[in-house]
């Protein structure tokens, strides 16, 4: 992949080469640098005019180094000849005044990718990179204009904003690998704003982001989603605490995964802070429910052909069928629990390691969404949740959350101002229902799914 001329990748791997040269002739045993470079260009369009555009470019190195059992990461955007020379002084520096780690190293030598052999992923859109900052503002605009036509109560606006972001990254290491990778990724959004009869302002929102542009939901079609979901909030109230089955809209289903993410890092079993330690190959969740990491798919948002480390990307079976088959881990939190690497160290900005998913999917099941909602009786449909309530030791889960009352398998009345409870164990493992709705617009993804119950408290008198 280092044969890729567009980008300036070339350049990027040969300054990565002399920083790491650098590191290690001034006395690092290990030397790994990250370079990056890429352009970014949002716009925003509220009530019709353009209300804010913002363009930049960013070019910036990081460095970690080792030297025995000791770990330092430092970073700059400062790509001068004395800049770089600063930058590798300062990381060798503070190698001198870290700790020893007996689990500090590099990734095995031996389980390193051939970039030769890296699958292309289509992961880059030079289109994108054509957009300009008046193309973005009339793609914005026309979403905008859409969702401000669609019903005479649609009042205001919150905007619409278009987005796109396009770079090339370097990583070398002194172990001898050096590989380079481009992506892309647009993304529009519409919020517009209606009047209740209560005199109270809703709000609703609708999104489309791929990492090619041609793949972007049509602007119209955004607009007029956006404001079909803003008119479906018209009247919301809160509800008397009941416990009823719950149904997560995509939108909410990601949030609800994106828990279990964090709970399969390898980091947080070793450190003791997940409710999944030590449940690896036991039930976790109901038999509906597989997920998968996958950094091999074509141009999903969370794929690379390589790991932070320069491990072969691969896929791994997280959660099969409802029992958990492994934790995802990168080098180090491997060592610290006596296994190997399952290829999922991402590298910041500051060449830091640390365990990441990348495309952490539920896989889509075999009912569809209208079906799951005509099987409910009773029960809470789910769009949107507000705030931080789980604790992942413990896998206590309550959050606010608005959405829908389910009657005689339809949406009803819109409901806000309630919480839902539920600790995460339960509630993966009474899943009983799962739709085929899945959307990779993120690198967490889920589609609809259903708990069987859960505690829905509405406010306290």
């Amino acid at each position: 992949m280092s044969d890729v001329k567009d980008g300036g990748l070339s350049e990027l791997l040969a300054l990565g080469v002399r920083i790491t040269e650098a590191a290690t002739k001034g006395g690092a045993t290990v030397a790994e640098c990250m370079i990056r470079r890429g352009a970014e260009l949002s716009a925003k369009v509220r009530m019709g005019e353009p209300e804010l555009v913002e363009e930049a470019s960013h070019r910036s190195a990081g460095l970690r180094v080792m030297k025995g059992k000791r770990v330092a990461s430092t970073s700059t955007s400062d790509l001068t000849e004395r800049g770089i020379a600063r930058f590798v002084s300062d990381a060798l520096e503070l190698v001198e005044l870290s700790q020893e780690d007996p689990f500090a190293g590099p990734a095995d030598p031996k389980l390193l990718c051939d970039p030769a052999k890296a699958p292309d992923l289509d992961l880059y859109d030079p289109e994108g990179g054509r957009v300009d900052a008046g193309r973005a503002v009339a793609i914005a605009k026309e979403a905008e204009d859409a969702a401000r036509a669609f019903d005479k109560r649609i009042t205001n606006s919150e905007g619409a904003t278009f987005g796109r972001t396009a770079g090339g990254s370097a990583v070398v290491l002194s172990s001898g690998f050096r590989a380079t990778s481009m992506g892309s990724y647009q993304s529009l959004s519409v919020v517009p704003v209606a009047d209740d009869d209560l005199g109270k302002k809703r709000r609703g929102s609708y999104w489309t982001a791929k990492r090619y542009l041609n793949e972007l939901m049509p602007s119209k079609e955004v607009g007029e989603e956006a404001a079909r979901r803003t008119l479906r909030r018209l009247g919301a109230k809160s509800i008397p605490t009941c416990e009823v089955p719950v149904i997560f809209d995509p939108d909410a289903a990601r949030s609800i995964l994106g828990l279990l993410a964090s709970c399969v890092m390898g980091s947080s079993i070793w450190r003791k802070s997940s409710y999944l330690v030590g449940r690896e190959g036991s039930r976790v969740a109901s038999d509906l429910v597989t997920v998968i990491d996958d950094p091999l798919i074509p141009r999903a948002p969370g794929s690379r052909p390589f790991d932070g480390e320069g491990l072969a990307s691969r896929k791994n079976m997280v959660v099969e069928n409802g029992m958990l088959r492994t934790y995802l881990c990168d080098s180090y939190s491997a060592r610290k629990l006596s296994r190997e690497s399952t290829g999922n160290a991402g590298r910041g900005g500051g060449a830091g390691v640390g365990c990441s998913t990348s495309n952490f999917v539920f896989q889509p099941g075999k009912d569809s969404p209208e079906s799951i909602l005509k099987g409910t009786k009773r029960g809470l449909y789910v769009t949107d949740m507000m705030g931080f309530g789980f604790n992942a030791v413990t896998g206590d889960f309550s959050r606010g959350a608005g959405g829908f009352l389910i009657e005689n398998g339809e949406l009803t009345t819109a409901v806000s101002e309630v919480t839902i409870s539920l600790n995460v164990d339960e509630l993966f493992q009474t899943i009983d229902a799962v739709g085929t709705d899945l959307d990779l617009r993120t690198s967490t993804a889920a589609p609809t799914f259903r708990v069987a119950k859960m505690t829905v408290a509405g406010p306290q008198t």
